[in-house]
């Protein structure tokens, strides 16, 4: 009886201490977006990407209609934001961040950056895939 309650005990302090090791989907989120922002305020582009799924399916929607591919996405990023006084500061800030099934959220907020060259802000949304075991942006869609 002493070793099936011990058993039992062990399995489930096993149990426990994983579910602490491991962050829900809405956690891993919030943290990719606030790398993301963290990056993007020290002027590197390059970093703040690496929350989009680097493929040629990436789907970037902003005024100038859609952009395939993370690589287009990335000198899209560069060419409108050549230096640190186009980028800015970014502010997110979220204003839903919901499942839409068990490997797919949806990300709701909006923009905004301080900057010398003029501040401007909008609003975006976020698909977020889990992929390979990790969360990426697979589409963008900012105004």
């Amino acid at each position: 009886m002493k070793k099936q309650l011990l058993c039992t005990l062990l399995l489930i302090v096993i149990g426990i201490s994983s579910s602490f090791g491991q962050a829900g989907p809405e956690k891993q989120i919030r943290k990719i977006l606030q790398e993301q922002t963290a990056a993007w305020n020290k002027g590197d582009i390059d970093a703040f990407m690496k929350g989009y799924w680097n493929n040629d399916s990436l789907l970037f929607v902003g005024k100038n209609g859609p952009t395939y591919g993370f690589t287009n996405t990335l000198i899209n990023y560069k060419k409108n934001y050549p230096n640190k006084d186009y980028m800015g500061q970014l502010n997110f800030t979220l204003l839903e961040v919901k499942p839409l099934s068990k490997q797919l959220w949806m990300v709701l907020g909006k923009w905004e950056l301080t900057r010398k060259a003029g501040n401007i802000s909008g609003h975006y949304t976020l698909l977020f895939k889990k992929m390979n075991g990790s969360w990426v942006i697979i589409v963008d869609h900012s105004s």
